[in-house]
């Protein structure tokens, strides 16, 4: 009986709208996959670098604060104290420009913001996709499932038979095409939602650094504000 039944039955009895949704649905759940794999990953490294960016303001001076931060160009952190470094120096080192007429505070703060939203913009990539899966794909297996009843009770029709162990086979099987749509919907949704909150904890963790960092190039001084007071810890520039 297992052989008239299942996913590989409606494949085979399918014509070539029910197989072109299975494959969409499967191509869907492989991009949702690759995505939240990716993402994950990604989220795993730049947690890794906010715990060093943590221990940036231990160093001696800026030069070894970046040692700390690695070598990797792809570190966020890493990228925002050097693009704050650059910044400050030519604001500082240059003359007849547009931006002289914005302090120093200004012009930091404009740079490092950019920074920030480029690097948001590629922390966000490919959660459209998620997005569009979870809300898709549900609907596209609901489309399959109507199309193969339709066929299931137009062949019933032709055969005369309309028995009940006549017509559960095929209209469950038109079913699977639904319970498909959502085994691909409910992991992007799952997998959106958690992605949003990994990329909200490192976004959050990167506005403070770069907080301090425009106290930093500004000032001289990194703010430490506690409940208590606010304290200006000086450092030494590098």
């Amino acid at each position: 009986m297992e052989s008239h039944f299942g996913i590989t039955n409606v494949w085979i009895q399918g014509d070539f709208v029910t197989r072109a949704v299975a494959v969409l649905l499967l191509g869907m759940s492989l991009a949702s996959w690759i995505v939240i794999i990716i993402k994950a990953l990604d989220i795993v490294k730049f947690k890794k670098d906010a715990r060093a960016a943590r221990d940036f303001w231990h160093s001696e001076d800026f030069a070894a604060g970046l040692t700390k931060l690695g070598r990797d160009p792809a570190n966020p952190f890493r990228h925002l104290a050097l693009e704050g470094r650059e910044a400050t120096a030519h604001h500082r080192n240059t003359q007849a420009h547009l931006h002289d007429s914005l302090d120093v505070s200004d012009w930091v703060t404009r740079c490092l913001r950019n920074c920030i939203d480029e690097f948001t913009a590629r922390l966000q990539s490919g959660l459209a996709i998620l997005a569009s899966v979870g809300s898709t794909a549900p609907f596209i297996g609901l489309f399959g499932t109507v199309w193969g009843i339709y066929h299931a009770l137009v062949a019933i029709g032709s055969s005369g038979q309309s028995t009940i162990d006549k017509v559960a086979g095929p209209i469950g099987e038109a079913l699977i095409m639904t319970a498909l749509g959502l085994a691909v919907a409910i992991p992007a949704v799952l997998g959106y939602n958690a992605l949003v909150r990994g990329n909200k904890s490192i976004l959050n963790n990167l506005n403070s650094f770069a907080h301090d960092l425009h106290a930093y190039f500004v000032t001289g001084a990194r703010v430490n504000v506690s409940s208590e007071s606010s304290k200006v810890l000086p450092i030494k520039k590098g």
